[in-house]
């Protein structure tokens, strides 16, 4: 793309201009590749992504072409978590998809590293490789060290879990100060198999990142040297022109998709793997992906359900050693190309399980079925979604009675008031991607149960969604949402809801005549949006579309 700009005469004017930031003819005779760098002040997984720049400067110095950096936007979804600001994590994906477009396409670049960190920064960028399909490689930031506290580890999940713990009398104040204090390290993305890391491991198995990305730390010397890797590989995808629809193929969703399930990684990445495909032009649905988490078993139990966390995962052998397992169960398809300039297979086929405490062999997994599962009832016509491998066996089936909130702020109140108990089911609705607007996370109810010590006697159903953090019988993106006429927003107090995860059914056991009634009497809400997040309401579908915005109006 940038030889138009770099070669003809009518493009004096542009080489002016290019030539104005330092770069020389020679610069400008070599292929312009663009270092698209998550990297900001506020989130603790981006705040080091200079080095990571840096280093990838280098490899593509190295490579033979000339590297410039250009920003986007990242929400740091720890911080936006609990109050308003997390109504604009999720769209904010699309907004880094259409920067990525805006500055590529703008400023003709040849080819593209992408650097991202946490949460929607991952398939934001992903979303806008595939629309604008120049050759393109990623290198995450890299998971955070685990803090350690009176000889146990712990992260950032533990002082959300801390909060209910403090206020049901288990810890005192100046405990989760001290767990405060130490929860959060340093630089890199959560420790555990969060979303963040979920969605760098997922990379991998998409063919986009090279081996380990996803468990090589923020802080190690592994992490600098894959950046610079990184660098080299771009330039030989450049002249090779492999571009990332020809990488992102369904099989290579499909993989993906099969090892989310082998990790029971994070219900967003289920979100995320559809958005990502509809960019791709490839059609994934929840039927697909029930399929594989039927036939895939689960091979890792990682924090949030225990302390083992990314850098033990890493130290087990990592993504690579997972697929070498799944492949042997024909569950991964090996030929597939990949970023790393081979087929998929080349770069686990030598990776093996260091530690079978943290990846389990094939024939001795966790559970024989994957860490998500979709259920479907006429509470969820559409589907929802739940992580299976984070609920206890006694909750897998369950009914309860429905105690009903409106928004995530009045349903964490009434747990810490003590008003939610044994055998209730809190439903929280109008958080859905048009409700809300924005589909926020769940992490404070969730967590305020678990803290509480009723995450094995009370489930939670919304249309909103989970932080990779979320343990517990925690069921999301039921779609439609309410606010989409969704039978969720026809839930009373005391209705009986029956929960069959082995079975995927999600049930309302109200009868239809009941239920007509209701929606005859029910008044649209007016949540009172204004800005972007209007424009978000009006234009986002559903959670099981993986809310991407609409491309018909």
């Amino acid at each position: 793309m940038s030889q138009e700009l770099c070669t003809t005469m009518e493009k004096a004017p542009q080489r002016a201009l290019l030539k104005a930031l330092g770069l020389s003819d020679d610069d400008l005779q070599k292929p312009l590749i663009a270092v698209v760098s998550a990297r900001s002040e506020i989130v603790p997984g981006h705040a080091h992504l200079d080095r990571i720049e840096d280093a990838v400067k280098a490899g593509i110095y190295a490579g033979g072409c000339t590297p410039i950096v250009v920003p986007s936007i990242g929400v740091c979804d720890g911080i936006a978590m609990g109050h308003k600001g997390m109504k604009y994590s999720l769209p904010s994906r699309e907004l880094i998809a259409d920067s990525v477009e805006t500055m590529l396409i703008g400023h003709a670049f040849d080819g593209a590293v992408f650097i991202p960190g946490c949460d929607k920064i991952v398939p934001g960028m992903l979303m806008g490789a595939a629309r604008v399909n120049i050759p393109s490689v990623f290198v995450s930031g890299g998971p955070m060290l685990s803090g350690k506290l009176n000889g146990k580890k712990v992260g950032f999940s533990s002082v959300y879990e801390g909060i209910g713990a403090v206020k049901s009398g288990k810890m005192s104040l100046t405990e989760l100060e001290a767990m405060e204090n130490a929860a959060c390290p340093g630089c890199g993305s959560c420790c555990g198999l969060y979303t963040a890391n979920s969605m760098s491991c997922t990379l991998e198995a998409l063919g986009m990142a090279l081996p380990y990305n996803g468990t090589a730390l923020a802080v190690s010397a592994d992490r600098i040297r894959l950046a610079k890797q990184s660098g080299e590989a771009i330039c030989k995808l450049v002249r090779e022109a492999v571009a990332p629809r020809m990488i992102m193929t369904k099989r290579a969703f499909i993989n993906a998709l099969t090892l989310d399930m082998a990790l029971g990684a994070s219900t967003n990445t289920l979100l995320h793997l559809l958005a990502i495909a509809a960019e791709c032009n490839v059609a994934l649905d929840y039927d697909l992906v029930q399929s594989i988490s039927d036939k895939t078993p689960t091979l890792c139990t990682l924090s949030p359900m225990c302390e083992t966390d990314m850098e033990d995962f890493g130290l087990a052998g990592g993504v690579p050693a997972v697929l070498h397992e799944l492949a042997k169960k024909g569950l991964i398809d090996g030929s597939v190309h990949t970023v790393h300039n081979c087929a998929l297979a080349d770069d686990y086929e030598h990776a093996h399980v260091k530690d079978e405490n943290v990846i389990h062999k094939i024939d001795s997994p966790v559970s024989p079925t994957g860490g998500l599962a979709v259920l479907k009832g006429n509470l969820a016509e559409q589907g929802a979604v739940v992580k299976r491998s984070a609920v206890d066996k006694s909750m897998l089936v369950f009914n309860g009675k429905a105690k009903c909130f409106n928004c995530e702020e009045d349903a964490v109140a009434a747990i810490y008031s003590g008003r939610i108990q044994k055998g209730d089911v809190v439903v929280i609705r109008y958080e859905g991607p048009a409700g809300g607007p924005g589909m926020r996370e769940m992490l404070s109810p969730t967590a305020a149960l678990v803290g509480m010590g009723l995450d094995k006697d009370v489930a939670l159903i919304t249309d909103g969604r989970f932080s990779g953090a979320t343990r517990g019988a925690a069921i999301g993106h039921v779609s439609p949402e309410a606010a989409a006429d969704g039978k969720l927003a026809l839930v009373s107090d005391g209705d009986i809801i029956k929960i069959d995860i082995p079975a995927g059914r999600l049930t309302l056991d109200v009868p239809a005549k009941q239920l007509e009634a209701r929606r005859k009497k029910l008044r649209p809400r007016d949540n009172d949006v204004s800005g972007w997040l209007l424009r978000y309401q009006n234009l986002v579908t559903s959670a099981s579309n993986g809310a991407v915005l609409k491309k018909k109006f």
